[in-house]
């Protein structure tokens, strides 16, 4: 299964027009005000439209070059690690200087029309990836629910969050003490075709981010960071 470990979003407080990226990955980020990480958004680029959405698990503010890159290092370490694990595509981006990750499942997370049910595929993905990540604690973890555009627009919201709570918690009992937000997006972040039902199929989907926590970020100011 090709692994593909890519995208360093570029610029300054907006971020666009990558070349190296696709339509289904192309985005921009909004640094927050006061440079909050907790504010900053993921936006996508699908068929022209801008979508965004926000990324809520760090607390900490935007950083130094020095700090930045000392954590860059650690998250590159850990996207390689996560990029090995079976049908697990892995991206990196930025926010206000610190590099995040981004863990989607080719085929271990995705649900059936209305489903919210975890496959047993769905769970060895999961376990893998708390595995790797368990060396890693100071890390915040955001989960993002969507759902294909099957019915309303309230009912993908809550079957989006759903399937973000679900995940959440497997990874709770798998081990994993990180924060870990959970949200629901319905079907405002496409990744695929909802005319179709392969399109659709993709759409029904969680994405995992990864980003430096407070201690983690204290720990590089202070040159602490191993």
């Amino acid at each position: 299964m090709k692994k593909i470990l890519a995208f360093a979003l570029c610029g300054a407080v907006i971020f666009s027009g990558c070349s190296s990226l696709n339509n289904a990955t192309k985005g921009t980020l909004f640094g927050s005000g006061g440079g909050a990480i907790a504010g900053a958004a993921l936006g996508y680029l699908i068929g022209g439209d801008l979508k965004s959405a926000a990324i809520g698990a760090t607390a900490g503010t935007a950083v130094g070059a020095t700090t930045g890159a000392v954590i860059g290092k650690k998250m590159d370490k850990k996207a390689e690690e996560l990029a090995a694990l079976n049908a697990a595509k892995v991206e990196t981006f930025e926010i206000n200087g610190l590099e995040a990750i981004r863990v989607t499942f080719e085929n271990g997370i995705l649900f059936n029309t209305n489903s919210t049910t975890l496959s047993n595929d769905a769970k060895k993905a999961l376990t893998d990836f708390a595995n790797v990540m368990a060396d890693l604690p100071d890390t915040d973890i955001t989960i993002w629910g969507h759902a294909d555009k099957t019915g309303t627009a309230e009912y993908n919201q809550k079957i989006s969050t759903q399937r973000a709570t679900v995940v959440e918690d497997y990874l709770k009992k798998a081990g994993m003490g990180n924060k870990i937000v959970a949200e629901g997006k319905s079907f405002d972040l496409p990744i695929a075709s909802n005319e179709t039902a392969e399109g659709r199929a993709q759409n029904r989907r969680v994405e995992v981010y990864v980003t430096a926590n407070e201690t983690m970020i204290k720990a590089a100011e202070a040159g602490a960071l191993n």
